[in-house]
């Protein structure tokens, strides 16, 4: 039976920006400090040099040199059940992410009382899953799965972020830093299909791509007192571009090869407040938007089949996925002069809207996080934080390509959760 047709590989480069592009799963993940309280007030309230991954302009609340470096561990559990094609049921992957560490490190150093600077190491967008334990079952030795949407998807970013802050005043600052993004992927899609031999491997994707970019940050705080004050930043993002080994194949006509992929990355606007209410407690929050509006388009560039060029630049896919709100609240109590303790709780709206991924399984999410901070002396301190991810379990459907000439609905459930344990180091100089 002929599964293949002329249109397959134009329709499995579409599919490639669903799934290339993971990074619809934005990370919160920047500091045990953050993870602490829900990152609620974590743009203004600057207890230690992290507060560089949100807000350039909160520098100008440091009098000190400091030091923040750490390490979080994503451990994320994605389950995508009941793929299936009608009453054709190609199974299930309890397990369809790994777990993941991610870095981060931070320097800030005022210059005097009006300017300081900062650089800082971070990431605000990475995912990984892999479905392809399905892409081999094929159904009565007829109907293979849906392979053009099973593999293995990952995507890491990194930011290196040099930033300034100027103080123009008692009570107002801004700051501005500039984005260094390098950002890796990897990409399959393939399996098993049927033939009269029997069952044959047919790879339809094959990407290995990475780049650079260049981005940006704005931010300002404005002090109502020394216990009251407010910030807000904008961080401007880039179009990606990512070069390599980029295949996709038609068993008809062969591989046809790209130089670029070119990816969109969402702006982020956050602003928060903090509030020391008692000598011991304070009460801070945050609200965020990400433009994932933005978006909209996965193109390519430098097309050729066999050698010949074919293709100098193609749109692969149209988005229609929704601007993101997040929204946290947090408290951090003083409990002595060797420990402070912090919790927060975040509402995170999911992205995916009319156009959904088995790759991207995306919900809204609520955030249960608790932390501390142990005091070593009076210029080390150590930061804890734990963080409970939990989504909601969302049935969606993705057209395959495989099964003929029109586009056929494939039906799975999928549940994103996850625990996040956080660990930082502090020294002020």
């Amino acid at each position: 039976m002929k599964y293949f047709n002329k249109t397959l590989i134009a329709v499995s480069v579409a599919l490639v920006s669903t799934q290339s592009m993971a990074a619809g799963f934005q990370l919160n993940s920047q500091s045990a400090t953050g993870i602490g309280r829900a990152f609620a007030g974590d743009a203004v309230i600057a207890d230690n040099a992290s507060v560089l991954s949100r807000n350039p302009a909160a520098m100008a609340l440091f009098d000190e040199k400091q030091l923040s470096m750490g390490l979080t561990y994503a451990d994320v559990a994605v389950e995508v059940k009941d793929v299936a094609m009608g009453d054709v049921h190609f199974g299930s992957v309890p397990d369809a992410a790994e777990a993941k560490i991610i870095p981060n490190f931070y320097y800030v150093s005022p210059v005097n009382d009006k300017f300081a600077y900062g650089v800082a190491m971070f990431s605000n967008f990475g995912t990984g899953t892999d479905t392809t334990e399905l892409s081999n079952n094929i159904i009565g030795n007829v109907i293979p799965a849906p392979i053009d949407l099973l593999g293995k998807t990952e995507v890491t970013t990194i930011n290196f972020n040099l930033s300034a802050s100027y103080r123009v005043n008692d009570n107002f600052s801004v700051g501005a830093g500039v984005d260094v993004i390098y950002g890796e992927g990897t990409l399959t899609r393939g399996g098993a299909t049927p033939s009269l031999s029997g069952p044959q491997q047919t790879e339809l994707v094959d990407v290995d791509a990475d780049g650079v970019a260049f981005g940006g940050i704005v931010g300002a705080v404005y002090e109502f007192n020394e216990n009251h004050r407010i910030g807000a930043s904008y961080r401007f993002s880039p179009e990606f571009k990512a070069s390599g080994d980029i295949s996709m194949t038609d068993p008809q006509v062969g591989p046809i090869m790209f130089d670029e992929i070119n990816i969109p990355i969402p702006d982020i606007f956050q602003v928060a407040g903090f509030h020391q209410l008692t000598e011991k407690f304070a009460l801070h929050y945050t609200a965020q938007l990400t433009t994932w509006g933005d978006f909209h388009e996965i193109s390519v560039t430098d097309g050729t089949l066999g050698g010949v060029p074919v293709a100098p630049e193609a749109s692969l896919k149209t988005y229609a996925w929704d601007d993101s709100w997040l929204f946290s609240v947090g408290g951090t109590y003083t409990l002595n002069d060797s420990w402070t303790l912090r919790a927060g709780y975040m509402f995170d709206q999911g992205v995916v809207g009319e156009v959904s991924s088995i790759s991207i399984p995306d919900s809204d999410r609520q955030w249960y996080t608790m932390g501390a901070t142990y005091n070593l002396s009076k210029h080390t301190s150590l930061d804890f934080g734990i963080a409970f991810i939990r989504g909601e379990e969302t049935d969606l459907v993705e057209y395959s390509a495989i099964y003929g000439a029109n586009p056929t609905p494939i039906n799975a459930t999928t549940l994103s959760n996850a625990t996040y344990y956080s660990m930082q180091y502090n020294y002020r100089f």
